[in-house]
């Protein structure tokens, strides 16, 4: 009886939302009267980073700054309508209309402020630390929140803005009939190395080593830790979650997280990544974003690597150790694959 070691490979091609009546997001930017911004959602943060990367979008856009930026997601009722926050769609989709709602905002603010300065809107320009001032003249400039007080107490002008994203209609093959489902995508390869015992089934993490290209990373902090919380998700579906034995009946199933499986701080095993980024052509500032496909490719290249370790081919999730030991004596005892 032993211990093996096997090492597994997954690459993954992830479309960037859906397709579904054109997917569509909406965002609302408007200013108060001390000059500092809200952006109303209806997209929700899941814990993702949605709230983040959209008030730096906005920001940017607007060109003030980011902590002069405040997301609202309220609900359904009171906010803009949004397709939700799934299919890995929040960077591009609501990140996309809330440029645009920002680019409406912003227009509306350099009139204001040309209206103070006594120039042409166009010869204005922002410095990203809550000014507008005269290209070529930074002298002659004005706070942004003095125009919202000249804008609203003064000039009957509401600083704020609208924006939609909606995929374009795919153009349709006229022979084949082939359309393209989506805009970009995003792309993962993963290595894991587990250890397999043949004499008790249990697999152990033993490393991950993976690259990610997901367009610009705006945050990327952000990016990093969505990257690493989502692969041991995978790491989960792939080894523990369950609810066995009886699915879908409940009999004898997990009645709460004490019994319910999960990794624990001592399954966790090193993770090197690697972001590559590839800007989108249709993404906000070039973003696509990671989503679900952190995930994706660690439950194949588990599978692999544990077929690497004993050659035995899980198809069947999660991978148990009780699986792994009924396939290991089925094919009469471990058989270890050539590691390259």
């Amino acid at each position: 009886m032993a211990k093996h070691r096997g090492r597994g490979i997954a690459s993954i091609n992830y479309p960037i939302g859906m397709n579904l009546g054109g997917d569509p997001s909406q965002a609302l930017v408007h200013s108060n009267p001390s000059g500092k911004f809200t952006v109303s959602l209806s997209s929700i943060d899941l814990g993702q980073g949605m709230k983040s990367v959209t008030r730096q979008i906005c920001a940017e856009t607007l060109g003030v700054p980011v902590e002069d930026v405040y997301v609202d997601t309220a609900d359904s009722d009171t906010g803009p309508h949004c397709m939700g926050s799934f299919a890995s769609r929040g960077t591009h989709r609501v990140g996309n209309a809330v440029m645009a709602a920002a680019k409406e905002a912003r227009g509306v603010m350099m009139e204001a402020a040309a209206e103070e300065l006594e120039v042409n809107a166009a010869d204005l320009d922002t410095d990203g630390r809550g000014n507008i001032h005269v290209k070529g003249a930074p002298h002659r400039s004005i706070s942004t929140k003095d125009v919202a007080i000249a804008a609203q107490f003064k000039q009957g002008k509401t600083i704020s803005g609208r924006g939609i994203f909606l995929v374009p209609l795919s153009e349709v093959n006229p022979e084949t009939g082939e359309m393209s489902p989506a805009t970009c995508y995003a792309h993962a390869c993963l290595v894991a190395e587990v250890e397999v015992d043949d004499e008790t089934g249990e697999v152990a993490m033993v490393r991950m080593d993976s690259a990610y290209e997901l367009g610009r990373a705006l945050n990327p902090r952000l990016v990093e830790q969505q990257l690493v919380g989502g692969a041991w998700m995978g790491i989960s579906h792939a080894l523990f979650e369950t609810p066995e034995p009886y699915y879908p009946d409940p009999a004898h199933g997990p009645r709460d997280f004490v019994e319910y499986l999960m990794p624990g701080p001592g399954d966790i095993c090193p993770h090197d990544i690697a972001v590559l980024e590839r800007p989108a052509a249709d993404g906000p500032f070039g973003a696509k974003g990671p989503g679900e496909m952190c995930a994706n490719p660690v439950l194949p290249a588990v599978a692999n690597a544990i077929f690497n370790a004993v050659g035995v081919r899980m198809d069947e999730l999660p991978i148990t150790p009780e699986k792994v030991l009924r396939a290991i004596k089925a094919q009469g005892g471990a058989r270890p694959q050539a590691r390259r």
